[in-house]
């Protein structure tokens, strides 16, 4: 599903970018976009957010191609 894999992509770019605010205390999409407080900023963060909550659905879903046996 195409939604799945939008939502793995902005989920593991949220984690790079904690992972370098945590390593380098630099917050790459604040220094794209124009701080923390930028709209644009903003709206990658919820984004980022909201396919967290997303890939959480991925854990308990059941894999309908091993269904079928195929």
């Amino acid at each position: 599903m195409i939604m799945d894999r939008i939502a793995l992509v902005l989920a593991i770019i949220g984690g790079l970018n904690w992972g370098s605010v945590g390593l380098f205390r630099f917050d790459l999409v604040a220094w794209l976009f124009g701080g923390q407080t930028a709209t644009v900023s903003r709206v990658v963060y919820t984004l980022v957010g909201l396919s967290a909550i997303w890939c959480i659905s991925l854990l308990f879903r059941t894999d309908e191609l091993t269904d079928d046996g195929i």
